[in-house]
Protein backbone atom coordinates (compact mmCIF):
# COMPACT_ATOMS: atom_id res chain seq x y z
CA UNK A 1 0.00 0.00 0.00
CA UNK A 2 1.57 3.20 -0.79
CA UNK A 3 1.70 5.91 1.48
CA UNK A 4 -0.34 9.13 1.06
CA UNK A 5 1.32 11.75 -1.21
CA UNK A 6 0.59 14.50 1.45
CA UNK A 7 -2.05 15.61 3.98
CA UNK A 8 -4.68 17.93 3.20
CA UNK A 9 -6.99 20.10 5.79
CA UNK A 10 -10.80 20.81 4.46
CA UNK A 11 -12.19 23.36 6.22
CA UNK A 12 -16.09 22.95 5.40
CA UNK A 13 -19.08 23.16 7.65
CA UNK A 14 -21.76 22.02 4.81
CA UNK A 15 -21.54 18.08 5.19
CA UNK A 16 -22.31 17.04 2.00
CA UNK A 17 -19.53 19.77 0.45
CA UNK A 18 -16.88 18.22 2.78
CA UNK A 19 -17.91 14.33 1.60
CA UNK A 20 -17.25 15.88 -2.11
CA UNK A 21 -14.19 17.65 -1.24
CA UNK A 22 -12.87 14.83 0.71
CA UNK A 23 -13.58 11.84 -2.45
CA UNK A 24 -11.85 14.38 -4.75
CA UNK A 25 -8.73 14.85 -2.64
CA UNK A 26 -8.41 11.22 -2.00
CA UNK A 27 -8.51 9.91 -5.58
CA UNK A 28 -5.19 12.39 -5.75
CA UNK A 29 -3.61 10.49 -3.04
CA UNK A 30 -3.99 12.43 0.09
CA UNK A 31 -4.80 11.81 3.49
CA UNK A 32 -7.47 14.11 4.48
CA UNK A 33 -8.57 15.54 7.79
CA UNK A 34 -11.53 18.01 8.06
CA UNK A 35 -13.04 20.73 10.22
CA UNK A 36 -16.52 22.32 10.25
CA UNK A 37 -15.13 25.75 12.05
CA UNK A 38 -12.40 27.96 11.52
CA UNK A 39 -10.86 27.79 14.81
CA UNK A 40 -10.79 24.24 14.36
CA UNK A 41 -9.22 24.41 10.91
CA UNK A 42 -6.60 26.58 11.86
CA UNK A 43 -5.51 24.62 15.19
CA UNK A 44 -5.66 21.49 12.44
CA UNK A 45 -3.25 23.43 10.36
CA UNK A 46 -1.11 24.78 13.00
CA UNK A 47 -0.42 21.19 14.29
CA UNK A 48 -0.25 18.70 11.50
CA UNK A 49 1.91 20.81 8.21
CA UNK A 50 -0.86 20.04 5.74
CA UNK A 51 0.60 19.97 2.08
CA UNK A 52 -2.62 21.40 1.28
CA UNK A 53 -5.87 23.39 2.63
CA UNK A 54 -9.30 23.58 0.94
CA UNK A 55 -11.03 26.51 2.52
CA UNK A 56 -14.97 28.03 2.66
CA UNK A 57 -15.21 31.14 3.32
CA UNK A 58 -18.75 31.01 4.88
CA UNK A 59 -17.78 29.16 8.64
CA UNK A 60 -20.12 29.25 11.62
CA UNK A 61 -17.63 31.54 13.76
CA UNK A 62 -14.92 32.94 12.01
CA UNK A 63 -15.32 34.54 8.30
CA UNK A 64 -12.83 32.34 6.09
CA UNK A 65 -10.65 35.60 5.41
CA UNK A 66 -9.17 35.79 8.56
CA UNK A 67 -9.12 32.22 8.96
CA UNK A 68 -6.79 32.38 5.57
CA UNK A 69 -4.97 34.96 7.42
CA UNK A 70 -4.66 33.01 10.64
CA UNK A 71 -3.33 29.75 8.61
CA UNK A 72 -0.66 32.45 6.88
CA UNK A 73 0.55 33.20 10.31
CA UNK A 74 1.53 29.38 10.91
CA UNK A 75 1.60 27.06 7.77
CA UNK A 76 3.04 27.67 3.96
CA UNK A 77 0.73 25.07 2.79
CA UNK A 78 -1.21 25.60 -0.49
CA UNK A 79 -4.62 27.39 -0.03
CA UNK A 80 -7.58 26.95 -2.57
CA UNK A 81 -11.05 28.60 -1.30
CA UNK A 82 -14.34 27.43 -2.21
CA UNK A 83 -17.37 30.07 -1.85
CA UNK A 84 -20.29 30.16 -3.40
CA UNK A 85 -19.81 34.21 -3.65
CA UNK A 86 -18.78 35.14 -7.52
CA UNK A 87 -18.07 38.74 -7.02
CA UNK A 88 -14.44 39.51 -7.97
CA UNK A 89 -13.58 41.48 -5.35
CA UNK A 90 -13.63 38.60 -3.27
CA UNK A 91 -11.36 36.34 -5.50
CA UNK A 92 -9.23 39.68 -5.26
CA UNK A 93 -9.16 39.52 -1.89
CA UNK A 94 -8.82 36.08 -1.07
CA UNK A 95 -5.85 36.16 -3.62
CA UNK A 96 -4.25 38.70 -1.91
CA UNK A 97 -4.18 37.81 1.74
CA UNK A 98 -2.15 34.51 0.46
CA UNK A 99 -5.19 31.80 -0.70
CA UNK A 100 -3.19 30.14 -4.00
CA UNK A 101 -6.50 29.69 -5.69
CA UNK A 102 -10.40 30.28 -5.71
CA UNK A 103 -13.45 28.18 -7.12
CA UNK A 104 -16.67 29.19 -6.77
CA UNK A 105 -19.59 26.86 -5.83
CA UNK A 106 -21.06 24.95 -7.10
CA UNK A 107 -17.95 23.56 -8.37
CA UNK A 108 -16.79 20.66 -10.40
CA UNK A 109 -14.75 17.60 -8.70
CA UNK A 110 -12.82 17.09 -11.70
CA UNK A 111 -11.63 20.51 -11.68
CA UNK A 112 -10.92 20.83 -8.15
CA UNK A 113 -8.84 17.52 -8.51
CA UNK A 114 -6.81 19.12 -11.49
CA UNK A 115 -6.25 22.12 -9.80
CA UNK A 116 -4.92 20.03 -7.22
CA UNK A 117 -2.91 17.92 -9.00
CA UNK A 118 -1.07 20.48 -10.87
CA UNK A 119 -0.09 22.03 -7.62
CA UNK A 120 1.45 18.75 -6.28
CA UNK A 121 2.87 18.60 -9.39
CA UNK A 122 5.34 21.64 -8.09
CA UNK A 123 6.54 20.68 -4.59
CA UNK A 124 7.76 23.43 -2.27
CA UNK A 125 8.91 23.45 0.94
CA UNK A 126 7.47 24.70 4.47
CA UNK A 127 9.28 27.02 6.85
CA UNK A 128 9.75 26.63 10.07
CA UNK A 129 6.83 27.31 12.59
CA UNK A 130 8.28 29.37 15.75
CA UNK A 131 7.52 26.83 19.11
CA UNK A 132 6.83 24.36 17.47
CA UNK A 133 8.64 20.74 15.94
CA UNK A 134 7.50 18.80 13.38
CA UNK A 135 6.96 15.49 13.93
CA UNK A 136 8.79 12.70 11.58
CA UNK A 137 6.46 11.42 8.99
CA UNK A 138 3.95 14.55 9.77
CA UNK A 139 4.70 16.53 6.38
CA UNK A 140 4.16 13.69 4.06
CA UNK A 141 6.43 13.80 0.65
CA UNK A 142 7.95 15.34 -1.16
CA UNK A 143 8.11 17.78 1.45
CA UNK A 144 9.86 16.28 3.75
CA UNK A 145 9.95 18.28 7.51
CA UNK A 146 9.91 22.42 8.11
CA UNK A 147 13.80 22.05 7.36
CA UNK A 148 13.46 20.69 3.57
CA UNK A 149 16.26 21.31 1.58
CA UNK A 150 14.59 24.22 -0.71
CA UNK A 151 17.87 23.81 -3.46
CA UNK A 152 16.05 20.53 -4.60
CA UNK A 153 12.75 20.85 -4.02
CA UNK A 154 12.23 24.60 -5.73
CA UNK A 155 14.35 25.11 -8.68
CA UNK A 156 12.64 22.18 -10.71
CA UNK A 157 9.16 23.54 -10.18
CA UNK A 158 11.03 27.16 -11.71
CA UNK A 159 12.38 25.63 -14.94
CA UNK A 160 11.17 28.09 -17.51
CA UNK A 161 8.33 26.88 -19.70
CA UNK A 162 7.89 27.57 -23.54
CA UNK A 163 5.62 30.79 -24.34
CA UNK A 164 4.13 28.75 -27.27
CA UNK A 165 4.23 25.28 -25.18
CA UNK A 166 4.38 22.84 -22.49
CA UNK A 167 8.00 22.97 -19.97
CA UNK A 168 10.59 22.66 -22.10
CA UNK A 169 12.59 19.43 -20.79
CA UNK A 170 16.09 21.21 -21.80
CA UNK A 171 15.32 24.60 -20.24
CA UNK A 172 18.63 26.21 -18.87
CA UNK A 173 18.29 25.56 -14.75
CA UNK A 174 18.44 28.61 -12.48
CA UNK A 175 21.14 29.67 -10.78
CA UNK A 176 22.10 28.47 -7.38
CA UNK A 177 22.95 31.38 -5.00
CA UNK A 178 21.72 35.30 -4.79
CA UNK A 179 21.96 37.17 -8.19
CA UNK A 180 21.26 40.26 -8.47
CA UNK A 181 20.05 42.86 -10.80
CA UNK A 182 21.32 46.44 -9.74
CA UNK A 183 19.13 46.34 -5.77
CA UNK A 184 17.36 43.82 -6.30
CA UNK A 185 18.51 40.34 -5.75
CA UNK A 186 16.93 37.03 -6.00
CA UNK A 187 17.99 33.33 -4.39
CA UNK A 188 16.33 30.45 -5.30
CA UNK A 189 17.91 28.44 -3.33
CA UNK A 190 16.99 29.82 0.06
CA UNK A 191 13.89 31.36 -1.55
CA UNK A 192 14.71 35.10 -0.22
CA UNK A 193 13.91 38.31 -2.62
CA UNK A 194 15.69 41.50 -1.39
CA UNK A 195 15.29 45.01 -2.45
CA UNK A 196 18.27 47.71 -1.50
CA UNK A 197 19.00 45.41 0.79
CA UNK A 198 15.80 44.53 2.59
CA UNK A 199 14.06 41.37 2.75
CA UNK A 200 10.55 41.40 0.50
CA UNK A 201 7.76 39.85 2.27
CA UNK A 202 6.92 37.75 -0.65
CA UNK A 203 4.19 34.49 -1.06
CA UNK A 204 5.32 31.44 -2.56
CA UNK A 205 3.64 32.40 -5.43
CA UNK A 206 4.71 35.80 -5.72
CA UNK A 207 8.29 34.42 -5.25
CA UNK A 208 8.07 31.82 -8.08
CA UNK A 209 6.52 34.70 -10.42
CA UNK A 210 9.60 37.26 -9.79
CA UNK A 211 12.11 34.35 -10.24
CA UNK A 212 10.45 33.57 -13.63
CA UNK A 213 10.92 36.53 -14.77
CA UNK A 214 13.95 37.49 -13.14
CA UNK A 215 16.52 35.03 -14.77
CA UNK A 216 14.94 35.61 -18.21
CA UNK A 217 15.02 38.81 -17.97
CA UNK A 218 14.72 39.68 -22.13
CA UNK A 219 11.90 37.28 -22.42
CA UNK A 220 8.72 38.22 -22.78
CA UNK A 221 6.05 35.76 -20.62
CA UNK A 222 2.61 35.16 -21.98
CA UNK A 223 0.07 34.72 -19.35
CA UNK A 224 -0.09 31.20 -20.29
CA UNK A 225 2.99 30.45 -20.24
CA UNK A 226 3.33 31.87 -16.60
CA UNK A 227 0.51 29.71 -15.46
CA UNK A 228 2.71 26.61 -16.75
CA UNK A 229 5.70 27.34 -15.40
CA UNK A 230 4.74 29.07 -12.09
CA UNK A 231 1.10 27.17 -11.71
CA UNK A 232 1.77 24.22 -13.35
CA UNK A 233 -1.06 24.72 -14.63
CA UNK A 234 -3.14 24.74 -18.35
CA UNK A 235 -6.24 25.76 -17.76
CA UNK A 236 -5.88 29.01 -20.07
CA UNK A 237 -9.43 30.91 -17.67
CA UNK A 238 -7.48 31.27 -14.83
CA UNK A 239 -4.93 34.09 -16.40
CA UNK A 240 -6.64 36.26 -13.80
CA UNK A 241 -4.33 34.71 -11.36
CA UNK A 242 -1.20 35.86 -13.42
CA UNK A 243 -3.03 39.56 -13.61
CA UNK A 244 -3.70 39.40 -9.98
CA UNK A 245 -0.36 38.58 -8.59
CA UNK A 246 1.74 40.55 -11.09
CA UNK A 247 -0.23 43.35 -9.31
CA UNK A 248 0.36 41.96 -6.09
CA UNK A 249 4.16 41.71 -6.97
CA UNK A 250 4.75 45.42 -8.51
CA UNK A 251 3.00 46.79 -5.26
CA UNK A 252 5.82 45.02 -3.14
CA UNK A 253 8.53 45.56 -5.58
CA UNK A 254 7.86 49.92 -5.49
CA UNK A 255 7.37 52.26 -8.50
CA UNK A 256 10.57 51.29 -9.90
CA UNK A 257 9.17 49.21 -12.70
CA UNK A 258 10.57 46.11 -12.58
CA UNK A 259 7.79 43.95 -14.40
CA UNK A 260 7.16 45.80 -17.53
CA UNK A 261 3.45 44.95 -19.49
CA UNK A 262 3.99 44.28 -22.97
CA UNK A 263 0.98 44.99 -24.53
CA UNK A 264 -1.12 42.29 -25.81
CA UNK A 265 1.58 39.55 -25.04
CA UNK A 266 2.38 39.47 -21.55
CA UNK A 267 4.91 40.34 -18.76
CA UNK A 268 8.78 41.02 -18.70
CA UNK A 269 10.94 41.30 -16.16
CA UNK A 270 11.93 45.55 -16.21
CA UNK A 271 15.17 46.15 -15.22
CA UNK A 272 16.15 49.87 -16.66
CA UNK A 273 19.25 48.99 -17.94
CA UNK A 274 17.98 46.15 -19.74
CA UNK A 275 14.58 47.74 -21.12
CA UNK A 276 17.29 50.51 -22.66
CA UNK A 277 19.47 47.27 -24.20
CA UNK A 278 16.77 46.46 -25.87
CA UNK A 279 15.19 49.24 -27.15
CA UNK A 280 12.48 49.23 -25.02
Amino acid sequence: MQPPAGVAVVIEDDEDIRALVQVALEQRGLEVLSATTGVDGVALVRDRQPTLVTLDLSLPDIDGFEVCRRIRAVSDAYVIMLSARADEVDQLVGLEIGADDYITKPFSPRDLGARVGAMLRRPRGVREVPGREVQAGEVAAPVEAARVDRAQAEPAALAPAGADGPADTDAEALPSGPQSAGPLSVDVESRIATLDGVELALTRTEFDLLAALFHQPRRVWTREALLRTVWRTEWARDTHLVEVHVGNLRRKLGEEGWIRTVWGVGYRFGQPELAEDAGA
